[in-house]
């Protein structure tokens, strides 16, 4: 296939390394504690001083997996420190984008590690356009699959700046497909319908499923120390117990997080689609839809819930409603 002449100017921006992006604050204990009690992380290397300068690091250190959050603007797009490049390391996406290819989806994402982070290290990352694949025709659309590296880097003061870890990020730029014009549609006769896909049920989470079709809300319980779980398991995470029962929910609680699944449009779940994090009084939390709201109106900590609706006939899911303070 001949590529057509403006995708020069793109190709030749593959290699290109873009400035320093520096992290607002030094790798701190604060952040890392909050980012495990997010994440459900437990490991005492992260969070408790004295068992971490016992451990093979001899002190505190972060969570690998925390390497991209370090770097982040913050709640303002692109607000990043004094000192930190105002190249747009994207500009191969808005280049392909003024042809006509709107619409961008994630694909991919890989980060890598080098060793961990300790406290007090500064950081900051540089981008290399990696790679614009050929034109691709999928699903989605037609466009191109570009790949952009992230190398963060420690600084130093008496050596050279190490690299401590990379994040591989792929996107697909594409021009969506056109959908079949109403009077190309086949009758509605003969559409299959489409129904909702049912959960998978395991021995572990068979009760909590038997629960919802009665109209309970069950949280499992650990019979040794009495803690509240969810998702269900087989064993305690705290007490090593394989003993538990269950306890009903009130079905109360308040959205800890949320987002708002946008695209791609997968029939039959409702467009945009919001799906809550709900923090149950209880202070378990799970996931679940949001109903009888409009998607802009969600809020963290909106007070939600539960009700048992049936879909498809035969499928009942637990589903969260708002209600007035």
């Amino acid at each position: 296939m001949v590529e057509p002449d403006w995708m020069k100017e793109v190709r030749a921006l593959v290699g290109k390394e873009y400035g320093h992006v520096h992290a607002w604050d030094p790798v701190n204990a604060p952040m890392a504690r909050q980012w495990c009690e997010m994440m459900g992380v437990t490991n005492p290397v992260y969070t408790d001083p004295e068992f971490a300068a016992a451990s093979v690091h001899g002190g505190l250190v972060a969570p690998p997996a925390m390497l991209q959050s370090w770097c982040e603007p913050g709640l303002h797009m692109n607000n990043y420190p004094p000192g930190s490049t105002d190249e747009n390391p994207y500009e191969a996406l808005k280049l392909i984008e003024a042809q006509g290819f709107p619409a961008v989806v994630a694909v991919n994402s890989e980060l890598e590690f080098a060793r961990y982070l300790r406290m007090g290290e500064r950081l900051y990352y540089t981008t290399r356009l990696d790679a614009v694949g050929e034109q691709k025709t999928t699903a989605l659309g037609t466009g191109y699959f570009v790949t952009l590296v992230m190398s963060y880097f420690a600084q130093k003061d008496d050596a050279p700046d190490e690299k401590v870890g990379q994040l591989l990020f792929r996107v697909f730029k594409f021009r969506p497909a056109e959908r079949p014009k109403a009077e190309e549609a086949p009758p509605e006769a003969t559409k299959p319908a489409i129904r909702r896909p049912a959960p998978g049920i395991s021995d572990d989470t068979r009760f909590f499923w038997d629960g919802v079709r009665e109209g309970k809300l069950l949280i499992q319980r650990c019979s040794g120390c009495g803690r509240l779980r969810h998702p269900p398991g087989p064993v305690c995470p705290h007490c090593h117990s394989f003993e538990w029962d269950t306890v009903q929910a009130s079905g109360r609680g308040t959205v800890y997080s949320f987002v708002v699944m946008h695209y791609p449009e997968v029939p039959p779940f409702e467009h945009p689609n919001p799906i809550g994090l709900i923090e149950l009084e209880e202070g378990t939390r799970l996931v679940a839809q949001l109903v009888g709201l409009n998607p802009e109106e969600v809020r963290i900590g909106q007070p939600v819930q539960v009700e048992f609706n049936c879909v498809d006939g035969e499928l009942v899911l637990p589903q969260f409603r708002p209600v007035a303070h």
